[in-house]
């Protein structure tokens, strides 16, 4: 179940919150908001924007009691905010929408990604120390009587998850709607955990969720923002880096092993001393770097990018970590092109994250792809892999679809310009993205494919590449390959 989408600037109002204040004698308003952060946005950068913004704005708003901004494994927000009434939401919003100073932090937020309910609930709340909140949402069966219902859960309360360790408060709601929600806040994550399970198999809590109404339930488990590692994830150590080109800060180079740093971009010198050079050797103004997406598959990296290096140009970056520190480095460049026959640029289109549970699935249909259809030559099966009614094309000299691809492929190879995979170096996903480094040939010269498909329900929707020339080896500054 998804939330209600709402204007980006409107629902932007109920994240900004705060400290703690008197509890509300009344009945208090929850808010809950989720979302994800812009793909290539730095987590630990909103972070901290995202504890300012609860300092400087909402917990200065009339009738303001609390608020808690957790992420999800997945990486989705979850903002829970508490009010002493919807006209406090309401005044808070409308201000809200006239304050530029919070503008950084709206453009840090995926707007086609956010969710926002209200729910009234059944008494104050008293949580401090909560450093994990669970959030569900449902509809009860047309045959649940409200009165059930809510004995069952005084037993739920009293008998199942109160006794847990590390349980703080358990607090009922409903909107206007009709539909509940039940808000759980615990002391840390690990007794969170602990207790999910037993609460599934209890039979007095089987009893209360046979009264909900199944294909109406949404679940949220969120740690709190304040409670996660100082640790840098290396996701955003890699965007620090990136970042670094605008800024000049000099910190994240520390993220770079210096002792051993592999170099596959064969036109710059190996290890950290080749690094370095490229960056004194800089043009006057520096390069700049726009990540547009960024991801993570166990000690990589890989993102894409649009640069100014040297000139526009678009380019795909893989790093492999070891104990917290970059030691490898691959990129594919190419200049930035006009928009294509379909009206796509090289860089345009979804990033969102989704689907994290089907990575090594869209993984396989994007490696099959390769090898049956452009390796082995199966064209037959193109559309057991490629959706035949979705196929969004970011390459600048193909347009959309299946029938775009086939013909724009004929073309070249009429020209004398075949483009043939004969070897997959790395396929690298998230969830519905997978990045794959392939060689082969472009017209018969060694070229270099890194291709990041989206997938939807075990089909690519959508397709961006970088196809680059791999240079004669008199013309390397190191000798680790292109791949």
């Amino acid at each position: 179940m998804k939330f209600l989408n709402l204007n980006y600037f409107i629902v932007l109002t109920f994240f900004a919150v705060c400290v703690s204040c008197s509890q509300a004698e009344t009945n208090p308003i929850m808010e809950v908001t989720t979302f994800q952060i812009k793909n290539g946005i730095s987590s630990d950068v909103f972070n901290q924007r995202d504890a300012q913004v609860t300092a400087d704005y909402t917990s200065k708003q009339p009738g303001f009691i609390k608020r808690t901004s957790g992420v999800t494994e997945n990486g989705e927000i979850g903002v829970i905010v508490f009010w002493e009434s919807i006209v406090d939401a309401e005044a808070s919003l409308n201000k809200f929408m006239e304050d530029q100073s919070v503008a950084d932090y709206a453009a840090m937020i995926d707007a086609s990604t956010m969710t926002l309910k209200r729910f009234t609930m059944d008494s104050s709340l008293d949580a401090p120390n909560s450093d994990f909140v669970e959030v569900m949402t449902y509809n009860l069966n047309a045959d649940a009587t409200k009165e059930a219902y809510l004995a069952i859960n005084k037993k739920v309360t009293k008998e199942v998850t109160g006794p847990k360790p590390g349980f703080i408060q358990r607090m009922l709601g409903e909107n206007e709607k009709g539909e509940q929600v039940v808000a759980i806040f615990w002391d840390n994550k690990k007794n969170s955990d602990a207790a999910l399970q037993p609460f599934m198999s209890n039979p007095i809590a089987g009893e209360f969720m046979g009264m909900m109404d199944q294909s109406t339930i949404w679940m949220g488990r969120y740690q709190t923002l304040t409670s996660l590692p100082k640790e840098l994830s290396n996701k955003d150590k890699v965007i620090a880096l990136l970042n670094s080109f605008n800024t000049g800060d000099q910190k994240p180079v520390s993220y770079i092993n210096p002792e051993k740093y592999i170099q596959h971009n064969l036109s710059i010198g190996d290890g950290l001393a080749g690094f370095g050079a490229l960056m004194q050797n800089a043009p006057k103004g520096g390069f700049k770097a726009d990540i547009i997406r960024a991801f993570e598959d166990g000690d990589y990296v890989f993102t894409h990018t649009k640069y100014d290096f040297f000139g526009p140009k678009v380019g795909f970056d893989v790093f492999r970590f070891e104990d917290g520190l970059i030691v490898e480095h691959w990129d594919n460049l190419l200049e930035l092109q006009d928009v294509n026959s379909s009206g796509h640029t090289q860089v345009d289109g979804s990033t969102q994250l989704s689907d994290f549970d089907k990575t090594a699935e869209n993984k396989k249909v994007v490696n099959d792809l390769l090898t049956n259809v452009f390796m082995n030559g199966q064209m037959d099966k193109i559309a057991n892999y490629i959706s035949p009614t979705t196929y969004i094309q970011h390459n600048p000299m193909i347009p959309d679809g299946l029938d775009g691809l086939g013909s724009s492929m004929k073309a070249m190879a009429e020209k004398g310009m075949v483009m043939a995979y004969t070897k997959i170096h790395k396929t690298l996903g998230q969830g519905n993205f997978v990045l794959t480094m392939s060689e082969g040939t472009f017209g018969g010269n060694p070229t270099a494919y890194y291709d990041l498909f989206r997938l939807k329900n075990g089909k690519i929707v959508e397709h961006w590449d970088v196809i680059a020339p791999i240079p004669s080896k008199s013309e390397w500054k190191n000798n680790n390959g292109k791949f």
